[in-house]
């Protein structure tokens, strides 16, 4: 049997080789299901079996060995670009993805082979296979490469932007202060010159976060006796103090002690209140509701607006999700769009969770918290 007319009748067979190599890529692989680890791996073998039934001169033979295959005219992506650029969104790395066409490779080879037996297989098939599935890699390699490149990019143009106004204040103030002699105006500026540098900590901090999640380290956690009224009055009280035009209330019911991580929890409420801040109306409270349970703690961070989409809702803790420049401009408050992301992940070093819900009445952040969490996220 021809290997196009081979593909054609065994592609499930082949399909679920494919997924089940592709199932092994951790830790990209880990939360997708049958259909997203099959991506486009049908179209791409479906290409392959077409073009080995097309007739093909040297020249042209030559021109594919090279990666130049003729772009289809009615195509803006091939499968394998298309497939290359899900693979990258996804989390895969470049390694997994020209791994999968080598697996491809060898298995559609291999179960093709045995199907011939005791007959040879046709030496020219295997010879254009070859030129195909190159040609798909390369498709698949350069758009991959792109898409890490724009991904790089934007992360790099919103850490530049974020930071440029933060960064003028901070060099106007200064060269105000330099004109002054001392008094009370110094002592104010003083306090935009701190409370500017603090926005840019915070954008570092969260990249350095990003990173280490990315690199698969997880958020580091160093857990001790806590109690969260304490420490969520102290960050509410500077919240409140950065922004005294909004309402902050705290409310709580219950025992609020537990064994967590107070800055990492600071930095997770800070985090919720900063983002109902930017994206509440403003002339209703931004509300804080803990209450303490047996097993765990739950609090809440509620506000009146609009509500999300349910689209945006679906990736609010994606990393590099940010509202519509309408809707943040209000504040004047630039952020790397992780604010949420790392939320997610200092909830999941605790061993807990976070969900968003939103209407037209109210939108609120709810975190479950376990009272006892040892170093890596795991319940005692």
């Amino acid at each position: 049997m021809r290997l196009a007319d081979f593909i054609s009748r065994d592609i499930e067979p082949i399909l679920a080789q494919w997924e089940a190599f592709a199932a092994t890529l951790l830790p990209a692989a880990g939360k997708m299901g049958s259909l997203a680890l099959r991506d486009h791996a049908q179209q791409i073998l479906e290409a392959i079996a077409t073009d080995l039934r097309t007739s093909q001169t040297r020249e042209a033979q030559r021109e594919k060995s090279l990666g130049r295959a003729p772009t289809l005219i009615d195509a803006t992506e091939t499968a394998a670009q298309t497939h290359a650029v899900l693979r990258a969104r996804g989390g895969f790395n470049i390694n997994q993805l020209a791994a999968e066409y080598r697996a491809l490779r060898a298995s559609v080879l291999r179960l093709w082979m045995d199907d011939c037996q005791p007959d040879a297989p046709y030496l020219d098939d295997i010879i254009r296979f070859n030129e195909a599935i190159d040609q798909a890699l390369a498709e698949s390699l350069a758009f991959f490469s792109t898409q890490v490149d724009q991904a790089r990019n934007l992360l790099l143009g919103m850490l530049g932007h974020d930071m440029r106004s933060p960064l003028q204040t901070i060099q106007m103030t200064a060269s105000y202060l330099s004109a002054l002699n001392a008094g009370e105006r110094v002592s104010e500026a003083a306090a935009r010159l701190v409370r500017s540098g603090a926005r840019m900590q915070g954008l570092l901090d969260d990249l350095c976060d990003f990173n280490r999640t990315r690199l698969g380290l997880g958020i580091n956690v160093t857990p001790g006796d806590v109690d969260l009224a304490d420490i969520f009055n102290d960050e509410l009280d500077q919240l409140r103090a950065i922004h005294p035009d909004r309402q902050i209330e705290l409310e709580l019911h219950g025992d609020t002690h537990g064994v967590w991580d107070g800055p990492r929890l600071q930095q997770l409420l800070g985090n919720l209140v900063l983002n109902s801040i930017r994206y509440g109306a403003r002339h209703a409270p931004v509300r804080v509701v803990v209450t303490g349970e047996e097993a765990e703690v739950r609090f809440e961070v509620r506000n009146s607006g609009p509500a999300i989409e349910g689209q945006l809702l679906e990736r609010i803790f994606d990393p590099l999700q940010r509202g519509s420049d309408r809707e943040s401009s209000h504040d004047g408050q630039g952020s790397l769009g992780l604010g949420l992301y790392i939320a997610s992940e200092i909830a999941k070093a605790h061993g807990g969770a976070i969900e968003a819900r939103s209407d037209e009445e109210e939108t609120a952040f709810s975190v479950r918290l376990p009272r006892r969490v040892q170093a890596g996220g795991e319940r005692e």
